[in-house]
């Protein structure tokens, strides 16, 4: 899933000041104390004349003039740390205030948005690209601040001397022209370097997750490659950045003491012939050298407003990710359903992933009973993992119509067809945690004696209890085989008996003691509800009450085991690959 391309930049310093706004209160007030510490900062240079200007009458004391420059250089100190203070609690606000809009968004937002995204690329945004705006968030006060600062440094040099102010706008002028120039190519840089960043994130991501497929593959080496190749490009575009900043550091500051060396020459010949006060030429040059903070901070704050403004607008790309609604699109019917009726139910359900792209299942008509195991088999690409995306609602069907409890699935909101159902995935990934935050992940305020009967069924008690730890072992300091790991994730979804319990081959990575324990558990939950399983191994299903066979996004064939045998060829061609015996235990009655 790509991105729509970059908004104009206009639109990107709307976004940017769409973060800083909900704390323009705290902003307002930085905003003042920076104005207040100008102020103070001017003041400097004419006290400093002032103390000049008192060394010739005899009778005149310094203690005053002294002292009032003694107790600015206080006070401004003062107001610069509580300033600060200030704005960089603001900043980490900001941040934080992004990072809790992204996550929120990530947790809300439909499957497809987050799966059609590299993990790692969505993590960047989360970590690298909101720690941006902490800069950019201080930078629009910042602005402010330094150039009001500007303009009444140029105002006060004007009142000492028009003539060199002259020479000072021209310097500024120059000064300003080039950073208008460069700083676009500054903002282009900066945001393919973000770009990049985002790349390397996901390509590193996804081959640490597969590091045992890399090693095995003698992989390490191209895969290597492949991600240097990834931060170099992200490298070069950062340089590329830095010297373009590089240069308008330079520019700036060689500009202001080119324009100081002038002003000193020029005020030196004036001074010689009585034209200006050596007190003011010395009040001048002091405000020239003042001059040098605030266009320094103008092009600081301007270069950290073109990181967060291109950082800004990729956050706001992930708002524009589609969420899961949060209420139910038609109103609940008022007949309530049978115990009789099928807790689940498809009619007719056409869907595909995307838009112009052939379905993925199709007219799908399939009742799955209250109690009993229904078993889904058939080749790869047959629709099986849509069935399940379909039930848990990580995809919407085009056409036809799904039923729980013969209500329709619009009239239930997202989270109340999943509060029915317990899933355990192929890949059973563990959350980070210790085995006990696992098993708790679905049911938090589940009992002790629950979550030991539980780790008993799936024949993990006697594992927990050899580790030192137990329940509160972590899992992501201790090596979990992919068995555990199944039985881990089984474990969770049986804590609490749910209506309807899909599995996706939970038996795929255990040896065989461990996978008749499984298949008595699946049994026992049969027996009291619904058992949905997706088989790549055909011995999970023999005992199932009903086998439906997928074939290219449609049912081919249902039934019991000896009836597909005797009935399908694709089925027994199943049944053959695998070299599964065709004796079959006594079903399990559909209560």
């Amino acid at each position: 899933m790509t991105d729509p391309p970059p908004p104009p930049r206009l639109a990107r310093l709307r976004t940017l000041v769409s973060f800083v706004a909900p704390h323009r209160r705290v902003l307002i007030a930085g905003f003042l104390l920076g104005l207040l510490g100008s102020a103070v900062g001017l003041a400097l240079p004419l006290v400093t004349k002032w103390v000049i200007d008192t060394l010739g009458p005899a009778d005149t004391s310094l203690w005053r003039p002294v002292g009032v420059l003694l107790a600015l250089v206080v006070v401004g100190a003062a107001i610069s740390m509580w300033q600060w203070v200030i704005m960089g609690t603001v900043s980490e606000k900001v941040v934080l205030d992004a990072r809790v809009s992204m996550i929120s968004r990530y947790f809300a937002a439909r499957v497809r948005e987050i799966t059609g995204r590299p993990s790692g690329e969505l993590v960047t945004r989360v970590t690298s690209d909101a720690g941006l705006l902490h800069n950019a968030s201080a930078s629009i006060v910042g602005l402010l601040n330094s150039t009001l600062a500007l303009i009444a440094t140029l105002i006060l040099m004007g009142v000492l001397d028009m003539v060199l102010l002259g020479l000072t706008l021209a310097s500024v002028v120059l000064i300003a022209a080039v950073m208008t120039a460069l700083m676009p190519a500054i903002a282009r840089a900066q945001e393919a370097a973000q770009e990049s960043v985002g790349r390397l994130g996901g390509a590193l991501e996804g081959t640490l997750r597969a590091i045992r497929t890399v090693k095995a593959s003698r992989a390490e080496r191209r895969q290597t490659d492949r991600i240097v190749a990834d931060a170099r490009d992200s490298a070069a575009h950062a340089i590329r950045a830095a010297r373009r900043t590089a240069t308008v550091w330079t520019i700036s500051w060689t500009g202001i003491q080119l324009a100081i060396i002038v002003i000193l020459g020029v005020g030196a010949w004036r001074a010689d012939r009585g034209l200006i006060e050596v007190s003011s030429l010395i009040a001048f040059l002091l405000y020239a050298f003042q001059l040098m903070g605030p266009v320094t901070e103008l092009t600081q704050n301007v270069t950290n407003l073109q990181a967060g403004m291109a950082a800004a607008a990729r956050i706001r790309q992930v708002e524009a990710m589609e969420i899961e609604p949060l209420h139910p699109a038609v109103p609940s019917p008022e007949s309530g359903s049978s115990d009789l009726a099928p807790v689940l139910e498809f009619r007719g359900v056409t869907a595909r992933y995307a838009p112009g792209t052939e379905p993925a299942v199709r007219g799908i008509d399939l009742a799955v009973p209250r109690r009993g195991h229904t078993a889904i088999v058939g080749p790869s690409g047959a629709g099986k993992t849509t069935l399940f995306s379909l039930i848990l609602r990580f995809l919407e069907p085009e056409s036809g119509e799904l039923l729980l409890d013969g209500r329709p699935y619009q009239s239930f909101t997202h989270d109340e067809v999943r509060a029915r159902l317990a899933y355990v995935e192929q890949e059973t990934p563990v959350v980070p945690g210790t085995i006990r935050d696992n098993l708790l992940f679905t049911h938090p305020d589940a009992t002790e004696a629950e979550v030991l009967s539980v780790l008993a069924a799936v024949r993990l008690d006697d594992k927990i209890d050899s580790l030192a730890d137990g329940l509160d072992t972590s899992l992501t300091e201790n090596e979990v085989s992919g068995g555990q790991r199944q039985r881990i994730a089984l474990a969770r979804a049986i804590l609490r008996t749910p209506e309807v319990l899909l599995l996706d081959e939970a038996t795929a990575q255990v040896d065989g003691l461990t996978e008749a324990a499984l298949h008595d558990c699946i049994r026992e939950r049969a027996a009291v509800g619904a058992v949905v399983t997706i088989a790549h191994r055909l011995s999970t299903v023999l005992d199932a009450d009903t086998i439906v066979v997928l074939d290219e996004g449609g049912i081919r064939a249902r039934g019991t085991h000896t009836e597909l045998l005797a009935t399908d060829a694709l089925y027994r061609k199943l049944v053959e690959a695998l070299r599964i015996a065709e004796a079959k235990p006594e079903p399990i009655g559909a209560a």
